[in-house]
């Protein structure tokens, strides 16, 4: 095997493992976000869930518009 041969062969695995290196950094980086964003999701959840408690039993009936215009009309 030449020489250049084995040094080309070398470089193309010292690229392959910084790209592998790069990529599981990235991956735990991406991991960590889902992670959080469940977390984030849990909790608006939870905080809709304690307002429709909340809520006078008819708040979820439908509301007549014309209740709600402003008083100078």
């Amino acid at each position: 095997m030449p020489m250049d041969s084995t040094r080309t062969t070398d470089q193309r695995l010292t690229d392959l493992e910084v790209k592998a290196s790069f990529t599981e950094d990235l991956l735990d980086q991406l991991n960590l976000t889902i992670y959080q964003q469940q977390q984030q999701i849990d909790r608006l959840v939870r905080q809709v869930g304690q307002l429709r408690q909340q809520m006078p039993e008819g708040g979820g009936a439908a509301r007549n518009l014309r209740d709600e215009l402003p008083p100078h009309y």
